[in-house]
């Protein structure tokens, strides 16, 4: 009787190996509709595309809500990849890519320690950035929703533009009409940075005329 019992049990599991194995591998991979994205939110804007390993200084995808600190944080993305410890060939430094002559304007004359201290670098780009909010303070109010070279200007984009070239440099390209467009030694122009980091809000970050450490 166990031994007629056992039989019945392999014939049943011998007739249906088939369908066993088809609901295993079915189950073992998930659609990408099945994942449980809302896509509805207003605060997250979910863009995913292939991410291009040789375009990685500037990436596709964003998971950054559009305040001070995600400008903050894609900034650094771009110009480091966010390493603190990065030193280009023109010995631009740490994770906001400053020179040694801003960093003397505040202050910081030692390049090691600069580079070795992650709050002291994160303190100098707010103090930066409150430096060149008052700088531009009128050119934010003359120009921020007018459009130049096709691009709806923003205090983001003014703000990440003077961190590019400088606070100077960006006074002449709204007041030229964008006729004067400079770029960095490696090509990246003052209006693509106004496209790249536009509709940021930067609301909260007060203008101060002489920031200190």
């Amino acid at each position: 009787m166990i031994l007629s019992y056992s039989g019945m049990i392999f014939n049943v599991l011998k007739n249906n190996s088939l369908l066993i194995i088809i609901f295993l591998f079915s189950t073992s991979f998930y659609s990408y509709n099945d994942l449980d994205f809302d896509t509805e939110s207003e605060e997250t804007d979910l863009n995913f595309e292939v991410l291009n390993y040789f375009d990685i200084e500037i990436p596709n995808y964003v998971f950054l809500q559009r305040d001070f600190n995600g400008f903050k944080e894609l900034l650094a993305f771009k110009e480091s990849t966010g390493n603190y410890k990065r030193i280009n060939k023109f010995g631009y430094m740490g994770k906001f890519q400053f020179n040694l002559n801003t960093l003397k304007m505040y202050r910081v004359f030692n390049a090691k320690k600069f580079i070795n201290n992650p709050k002291l670098q994160e303190r100098v780009f707010l103090i930066n950035v409150q430096r060149n909010k008052w700088i531009l303070r009128k050119d934010i109010k003359w120009f921020v929703g007018t459009k130049i070279n096709n691009i709806v200007v923003t205090e983001s984009g003014i703000i990440a533009a003077a961190h590019l070239a400088g606070p100077g440099n960006v006074k002449k390209y709204l007041r030229s009409g964008g006729a004067f467009n400079s770029k960095d030694a490696f090509g990246t122009s003052i209006s693509m940075y106004m496209e790249y980091f536009k509709n940021y809000d930067l609301s909260m970050i007060e203008a101060v005329r002489k920031p200190k450490i």
